[in-house]
This record gives C-alpha cells, structure tokens and sequence, in this order.
C-alpha cells in the first residue's frame, strides 16, 4: 500500500525510475539520501522514529546541559524538500531479497537498491537482567531516563535525615570508560558536585561519589596513551574514581566489580548507568537469515569493499550495522562513530547514483580523522590525525567538529548558546524531571494517547526502581548493624 501510494504521487516518468530503499534516518541513512538529491531515481527513507538523532550529545540530555529538542531534528526538516524522496514511519521486519521486497507495516515494500543503516544498540554481556537496575544510553528515552534518576536521587536526598542513606544517594557508578561512559561521568561529576551545589540545603555536594569502571586497563582506549593518562587525570582532579575491572553482580542499590587484582569490590550506589557493550540492531541478524550473509561477534554485517554483502550487489550496509575491514580501511574495521558513518553513507549514496547513471566512481577510502572526548567544562581530549591536544584546545576543536556535523543549523546555534551560558553561569538550564505513568510504559496499555488530565505520573512512578534500591540499602545497613552488635 505505501508504495503504491508512493507511485500515485508520481509522474508516469518518474515513476519509472529505479527505486532505492534506505532503512534507518541515522548520519549514516541520512548521508545516503542526501547524496541522491536531484537523481532520476525515487528514494523511500524508512525509519521507526521520525527524527534524526545526535547520538554523541545524549549525555548533556541526561545530565541537564541541553534538551532532547537540541539533539534531535525532524527527518521531514532535514530532507522533506527532497523532491524524489518519501518518508515513511515503521520497522522493516522482513527482507526478501529473491523477490527484492521487504516487509514493511504489514506490507511489502518493492526495491532495486536497497540500504540497511539501522545502527546498533545497547548489549549487557550476557546478563540482561541488568538494563532494569542500569540503564544503557542509546536513545533519547534513556538519556531522560538517566536524568530522571539523577534528579530523583538528589529529591530524595534532600528529604533524609540519615548521612549514609543520603551518601548512598549521592553515588553513581558508571561502566564502561570509552568516549561515552567518560563524557557521562565527566558531566555527571559536575552537574552534582558545582551545578547543583547551591540548589540543595541538606546535600553536600563534597559527599558525591562517581565511580568509573575501567574495561582493558585505560580509560579511551581508542585515543593514544599519552591523552589517555591525560583523560584519567583530569577524570581524577574532578573526583572521580576510576576502578579498573569489570562488572560481575548487581542487585538494586548494589554492584560487585571484580578488580584487576581479581578481589570484588562491592559499591552502595543508588544510581549505575551502562556504555559498556554495542550490538548491532536486529535487522542485521534477519537479514543474515535471508541471505546467508556473515555476521561478527557484535552482529554486525561483514560486508564488501562497495558495502554490499557476498552474492546481492543490490543490498549494502553502511554504519554501525556494518563490519567493513579492507585494504581502504587498512585491514582495521572501521569504529562505529559518527564520522565514519557520514563518509560511508555519502560514498554508498553516490556509488549507487554514479551506476545507475552509467559513470566510474573512485573506490571507498576511509579518512580516520582521530577521536576525541569532552570530559567536563572546557576540558577535552582529542586526536586529529596525529595532532594530540588535551584540556581547553581539545575542547575547542571537540565543540567545533560537533557543530559541523548537527546538520541543523537551528540546533547549531541553539547548542552553542547553551553551551556559553553554561561556561558562564555553570548551571544547567535543562533538569526537569519527566515521567510516563504506568499505563503508557513500553509494553503496558493499549492506548495510543492516553495522557489526559487525570493521569500524571504519580511521585512513586517517577520514583520507580529507586525505591526499591534505598529499601535494599536500608535492609544491607540493618544486617551490618545487627551482625556488628
């Protein structure tokens, strides 16, 4: 039904032209569309959200820097003046490359190109039953959610009488130290210890506890040695504690981190955030069941030098979805970041267009431009291409490299604001404590719309899992005075 809705709105002569598929609205996705702006083709954009996503902000979302209108843009106002693209809202939940049609909303999508930029998402090694007790930070929701939590601990700390219960409020642990768990730790240490230090009458912001659990032995391991120790002294002077080791229990209000030194090291926390595993979205595992095509550990696609998969040159795979290791790329799979993403999706958007069009087009070459973090006000670590900066010059260049890529120039300059009153003001302009109530959490209700008058969130649902972590720690506190009388 949609793309014969599509062909109806179509003139008998364009609605001949070849048809490209681009699933996923990501740098990725949206690259791909952009680089075929003006061809004789038609382009279907399809994506759940009806946005595009700065993923590498979410942490100032979660910890009050900015809003969730500042890192997401409508997909219509970024490309709905494409003449020869749709957009269109849903999940593809089947690929059928013989007949070259994917399922879609409960219909079948026809395609003669197609490309799968879904992305990748939050993975607990093994042991989901953590994503309640720890949330990861892939997505808008997470990020409110990590705010939310935040917030309510700070409410609740206010309101205690007991030290150690508000200690235990007061503490947050933070797995994984790559460029997220870092940046979130970082701003988390700030908004709690200099932000909000005036705001609270009972809260110390002296007595906030941030612990990191450092994987692999350094904190960003992707960036070379020397700004590493440099991230890992400045992690420190802003109090942080950095704990190497990995996760091996965790329970309400509680994690067990099994040291390199392999003793465990049980923290009280009221609050543990996630960034240490990525896998590759769902889509990649289906499309591997259709085709046969190889996946890696992470469930991302290993795909060719032109980005498709072995024997089905219509189907390419660009972005975190991908697994691209060739000689462009030095042998080295390219890192799931922004950049590589927004080099691979234009470079696959005019592959596809130069060969419809009958003309050469030079082969993919990876550009590695360096990684950087931001670890607090003014403070980064970055590496451009060899050129290594730390402190407030790596700062500089992280915030003009994330404003070239916002693709919004609305966000660009909204960002930037904000980002100069917090220098100036050191306060946070976006820390509302939001909530859905029960009856519209993911897999409750039937309702589309059931926000009305009469049903805020009650305190207990913005509350939520902290309850029962503060009634955990008092049951642990009462066992350790019992077991000391």
């Amino acid at each position: 039904m949609a793309e014969r809705f599509f062909l109806e709105l179509e003139s008998p002569e364009t609605s001949s032209w070849p048809h490209v598929v681009v699933v996923g609205g990501g740098f990725a996705g949206l690259r791909v569309c952009r680089a075929l702006k003006g061809a004789k083709v038609r382009v279907t954009l399809i994506d759940k959200r009806n946005f595009n996503l700065f993923a590498p902000l979410l942490y100032q979302v979660a910890t009050g820097l900015v809003s969730r209108g500042d890192v997401a843009i409508p997909l219509r106002m970024l490309v709905g003046d494409q003449a020869n693209l749709q957009i269109l809202l849903g999940e593809v939940t089947q690929i059928d490359p013989a007949e070259r049609s994917i399922a879609f909303n409960g219909t079948h999508l026809r395609y003669d190109h197609l490309v799968l930029a879904t992305g990748s998402g939050s993975t607990y090694l093994g042991h989901e039953e953590w994503r309640a007790l720890a949330p990861p930070m892939k997505i808008l929701e997470h990020a409110e959610e990590i705010r939310r939590r935040l917030l309510m601990a700070l409410e609740e700390a206010e309101r205690t009488v007991d030290p150690k219960q508000r200690q235990f409020l007061q503490t947050v642990v933070v797995v994984g130290s790559g460029p997220s768990g870092c940046e979130l730790a970082g701003s988390v240490a700030e908004l709690m210890r200099r932000a909000l230090a005036k705001d609270f009458r009972r809260v110390d912001p002296e007595q906030t506890r941030v612990v990191l659990v450092v994987s692999g032995g350094r904190v960003l391991k992707e960036l070379p040695e020397l700004l590493s120790e440099a991230a890992s002294a400045d992690l420190r002077a802003k109090g942080i504690e950095l704990v190497p080791g990995r996760v091996v229990a965790m329970q309400p209000g509680e994690v067990v981190i099994r040291c390199a030194d392999e003793q465990e090291l049980p923290v009280q926390a009221a609050n543990v955030f996630w960034t240490a595993g990525v896998r590759a979205s769902k889509l990649g595992q289906r499309l591997a069941d259709a085709t046969g095509c190889a996946l890696d550990r992470g469930g991302r696609v290993i795909v060719e030098p032109d980005f498709s998969i072995a024997g089905y040159p219509d189907i390419r795979v660009v972005g975190d979805l991908c697994h691209y290791a060739h000689a462009s790329s030095d042998g080295q799979a390219i890192p799931g970041m922004a950049g590589p993403a927004t080099q691979m999706g234009q470079w696959v958007g005019r592959e596809i267009r130069a060969q419809l069009e009958g003309r050469a087009h030079a082969p993919f070459r990876y550009v590695d431009f360096g990684s950087m973090a931001v670890l607090g006000r003014l403070s980064a670590v970055a590496n451009l291409r060899g050129i290594k900066l730390a402190g407030f010059p790596g700062w500089v260049l992280w915030a003009l490299a994330h404003l070239a890529f916002m693709p919004d120039d609305e966000n660009r300059i909204t960002l930037l604001v904000k980002w100069l009153w917090a220098i100036v003001s050191e306060q946070r302009s976006s820390l509302l404590i939001t909530g859905l109530p029960n009856d519209v959490q993911p897999g409750q209700g039937t309702a589309p719309f059931p926000m009305g008058w009469d049903n805020e969130p009650s305190f207990a649902d913005l509350l939520g899992p902290m309850a029962e972590a503060v009634e955990q720690f008092q049951q642990r506190e009462q066992q350790k005075a019992l077991s000391e009388c």
